[in-house]
């Protein structure tokens, strides 16, 4: 069997999405908490230019990826109105419960389906826009998951992919002591839970590059991709057409 990247350790592929999913059962209960907490509340303005930058309106088709608690899924679904139709996914079910109920106190119910990236159950050419916020990175094979995303959209349709990036270089000392001093001793007072956010910082330094996720989204078929550095490469926003 293959290997892979767990964090920092090599792990069988088969066994990756297995420990994934154990780290996101294991904060999905203070999962927003510590977004805020560990982010400063950035993360909310990330989510908020990202549903800006979707430009999507009255009617839009539109796929969440990994939608976790429902921050994008919930805005999207303000959006594109009554005739439009959002699909709240991802693949661990203790998150999509989170958020399923989370919407339904907002007032909003929308389909939510536990389902694999690498094999969406979707017809082709859909979907008007695609979004995956903070969850490509734990994907075991993100270039099936880019042609998958490809896939699913329309022709000129939009892909955004929102993630942890690689922060300039004058800030990677504190950012570096930040991850891996304080942002686990965080978790383990907020959530319980240490491992899982010493996980959290080690795969956003396994990662591909603002650059390199460029040149993946291009090999899985968007013809035109571009990237949006924000809070000095923290986070990035990559943007893909598929032409």
């Amino acid at each position: 069997m293959s290997s892979t990247h767990f964090g920092f350790e090599t792990v069988e592929e088969g066994d990756k999405a297995r420990r994934v999913r154990g780290v996101f059962d294991s904060v999905a209960n203070r999962y927003d908490l510590m977004n805020d907490l560990m982010s400063g509340g950035l993360h909310r303005a990330w989510k908020a230019y990202t549903v800006m930058v979707a430009n999507v309106g009255e009617g839009s088709k539109v796929l969440d990826i990994a939608g976790g608690t429902g921050d994008l899924a919930l805005a999207f679904a303000k959006k594109v109105g009554a005739t439009g139709e959002v699909i709240h996914t991802d693949i661990n079910e203790a998150m999509l419960r989170t958020g399923r109920d989370r919407l339904l106190d907002a007032g909003v119910a929308l389909p939510t389906l536990v389902c694999d990236a690498e094999k969406l159950p979707f017809p082709d050419n859909h979907f008007d826009l695609v979004s995956v916020a903070f969850g490509l990175r734990n994907m075991t094979h993100k270039d099936l998951a880019l042609k998958e995303m490809n896939r699913v959209l329309k022709p000129r349709g939009k892909l955004l992919v929102l993630e942890f990036s690689k922060v300039a270089k004058p800030l990677s000392k504190i950012y570096d002591w930040y991850s891996f001093s304080v942002l686990p001793r965080l978790g383990k007072v907020v959530a319980g839970d240490d491992a899982s956010y010493r996980y959290l910082a080690e795969s956003i330094r396994m990662h591909p590059s603002q650059e390199e996720l460029k040149t993946l989204m291009k090999e899985g078929g968007f013809g035109h991709v571009d990237y949006h550095n924000m809070t000095g490469g923290v986070a990035a926003l990559h943007v893909g057409i598929k032409c």
